[in-house]
């Protein structure tokens, strides 16, 4: 096992445009599962491909424990990857599937044997050592792609977006699968997916990107009740958090008739310049009041989730989600009066999009 170090590492494909990784400073500690997440576009993938030596460093360096690897070859990294089409061979049952690597680099047949019977036994894949993969769900193969990488016992674990193809419920079962796994091994592991909820749920800390660059990297806790900025704030979270500005007022930000509070030290820092600041509260920090109390918001849509129900609407141009109890929820053309609590409130600097803190 190893610690992970990119140190203003760089990615540029076409020097007319932007770098796809922009000075990417990031430490994975020994035995941590990182996850980076992000929108399509924004990195996280060529992160990856960079650290695998998949992808060329333009500028900088990436370090898997006290080694520099910038230039070394993939297999010379003592890393093994997961990708996210499997990349099983067809004509090979799942044990000689699990034992390719191995056998490539001469290890004997015994001691294959015993490597790919342990990782199977772990995986729940023992009874299927002699199929080959067309005879196995989405869910076994891509068990499978993880056995081949475990028997190998590499310093380090990459997965680019290894449950993309599975439905909804395969892809919950597996996550927290591979997770736990994760943690029985205590092997460094670099995760990518575009899907924030399985972000939050399976890494010890999660990085944001955004074009390249790296927003904030943080438990999962911390990014979502202290996020470093508005776009961090807009990303993480199901339903995001709400955003609206307004003008900087004499008691807060004045949002169409309402004045939503914020401490003045706070607020003049975020609307200096501009007179304007951004607030952010989550969906289950509004509350209903009386009509004329608080932010009015016409209802669009209602999501009923069972216990709970998500209502979404419009306050003025911004568009804004309240979470209630189902049996509460009004009906779409309705208009609802919320507040968000006080001391759920975010604030932001409309310009940079910096959270004020």
């Amino acid at each position: 096992m190893a610690s992970i170090s990119f140190a203003g590492a760089t990615r540029v494909y076409d020097r007319a445009h932007a770098p796809a990784v922009d000075r990417l400073d990031l430490d994975v500690a020994d035995g941590e599962f990182l996850v980076l997440v992000g929108p399509s576009g924004c990195g996280k993938s060529t992160s990856l491909r960079m650290l695998a030596g998949l992808e060329e460093v333009d500028e900088g360096a990436i370090r898997i424990g006290d080694r520099d690897v910038t230039d070394l070859p993939p297999k010379d990294r003592d890393i093994a990857m997961v990708f996210q089409n499997y990349a099983l061979y067809p004509h090979m049952t799942v044990a000689e599937n699990m034992g390719f690597a191995l056998r490539l680099a001469k290890v004997s047949k015994a001691e294959i044997t015993r490597r790919v019977t342990e990782a199977a036994t772990v995986l729940d894949l023992a009874a299927h050592l002699d199929r080959r993969p067309k005879a196995l769900s989405g869910g076994q193969r891509q068990r499978v792609a993880m056995g081949r990488a475990i028997v190998r016992s590499p310093q380090v674990f990459l997965m680019d977006e290894p449950l993309s193809n599975l439905d909804a419920k395969l892809r919950v079962q597996t996550r927290t699968q591979i997770a736990a796994l994760q943690r029985r091994l205590g092997t460094t592991t670099v995760y990518v997916t575009h899907d924030q909820v399985e972000a939050m749920t399976m890494g010890d800390r999660v990085a944001v990107l955004k074009d390249g660059v790296l927003q904030q990297c943080a438990p999962p806790g911390e990014l979502y009740d202290r996020p470093a900025n508005a776009f961090v704030a807009g990303f993480i979270g199901s339903p995001a958090m709400n955003l609206v500005t307004g003008d900087a007022v004499d008691g807060g930000v004045r949002v169409g008739t309402t004045v939503l509070p914020v401490p003045r030290a706070r607020l003049d820092r975020a609307a200096a310049g501009t007179g304007r600041a951004t607030v952010g509260f989550r969906p289950e920090s509004l509350v209903v009041g009386a009509a004329g109390d608080g932010l009015p918001v016409a209802v669009t849509l209602v999501e009923q989730l069972g216990s709970d129900a998500y209502v979404h609407g419009t306050c003025g141009d911004d568009a804004v989600v309240l979470r209630t109890a189902s049996r509460e929820a009004p009906a779409v053309g309705d208009t609802v009066w919320v507040a968000p609590r006080a001391d759920a409130l975010h604030v932001f600097d409309p310009t940079t999009g910096t959270r004020v803190a």
